[in-house]
């Protein structure tokens, strides 16, 4: 029951298409939130939101501010070998939910995916790693797979390692994504690391928008019906501030943030762990986690969890 589709529920077309729209695919994609979660993450009324929980346990009553995990099951869930991420995911990457990590340029964040690979090759899990900027070549892949004393040996024989570099290549990619993951049932992990680089020629905003809602469909379905887990790496890119600090085009010797490459919204939000990696010396720093499945906003007055984290051998731990 947990994996039915929520489109085959008696429900409203708009209601529908609103969960659709937030990448809710299945009954399992409400474990983790509530009816006034759910109301607020798809802008519907309460009494709506209320209706999607009792059309998918028609034969429960479902306390309206419970959390329907317990009656939904546990996730099976693989570390990412970086203990302070470990502790924000609540002890790992769940079996069909997306991490995006962001962070600026030499934060770690490509080293931490390529450190979860050996967690799924340890369970005989197939992974695709896509890389889009040869920041992680197959050889630093295989030797975590090597320095790891439970892993196999011929680890890399799960690891499928594919580069591309422009959106064209994406697009390709993209399209054929599908119909890899049904050709190879075993893959558990798709990595798409320095996701934001093929979009960098993009001047076209309908076109790149176009292309990300292709994206989040495809790894909606694929999350939902396959169980893919997908891990995805992201820089942090530089936003110029007005005097008044709106955003804009600021004249020299203005401020500056830095803010991830990607909106929330480009991901399925009922799937996805948004994380951000802020360094603080060049061996500490604090990982932080902006959303989850079970917290997509949160109000200006309400904490961000956070981990503090060292670089140990330039690894976080």
């Amino acid at each position: 029951m947990s994996e039915r589709l929520l489109s085959t529920l008696s429900l409203p077309s708009p209601t529908l298409s609103a969960l659709a729209e937030a990448g809710y695919e299945t009954v399992n994609d409400l474990s983790n939130t509530t009816p006034e979660q759910l109301s607020d993450d798809l802008n519907i009324p309460l009494p709506a939101s209320q209706a999607v929980f009792s059309a998918s346990r028609p034969s429960a009553t479902l306390p309206m501010t419970q959390s329907a995990a317990a009656m939904l099951g546990t996730t099976e869930q693989y570390s990412t070998d970086c203990p302070p991420l470990d502790r924000l995911l609540g002890g790992g990457l769940k079996r069909g939910f997306i991490l995006e990590i962001n962070g600026p340029p030499g934060s770690g964040k490509e080293q931490i995916a390529a450190n979860a690979v050996k967690s799924f090759v340890k369970y005989n899990q197939e992974v695709l790693f896509v890389d889009m900027q040869n920041m992680v070549p197959p050889a630093t892949i295989k030797r975590i797979l090597t320095n790891n004393p439970t892993a196999d040996t011929e680890g890399m024989d799960l690891v499928r390692y594919q580069t591309l570099h422009t959106i064209a290549e994406f697009v390709v990619f993209l399209r054929n994504l599908t119909a890899y993951l049904e050709a190879n049932p075993a893959t558990a992990l798709l990595v798409l690391n320095s996701l934001p680089f093929p979009f960098q020629s993009l001047v076209d905003y309908k076109e790149r928008n176009a292309i990300l809602d292709r994206l989040k469909q495809t790894l909606a379905l694929a999350c939902a019906s396959m169980g893919l887990s997908v891990i995805i790496t992201s820089q942090l890119h530089t936003r110029m501030l007005e005097g008044n600090g709106q955003p804009g085009s600021a004249p020299p010797g203005s401020k500056s943030i830095m803010i991830p490459s990607f909106d929330s919204r480009n991901f399925p939000m009922g799937r996805t762990y948004r994380v951000i990696i802020v360094p603080q010396t060049r061996t500490t720093g604090v990982m932080r986690l902006l959303s989850s499945p079970s917290q997509h906003v949160r109000s200006l007055n309400q904490p961000v969890p956070e981990e503090p984290y060292q670089r140990v051998r330039g690894v976080i731990a």
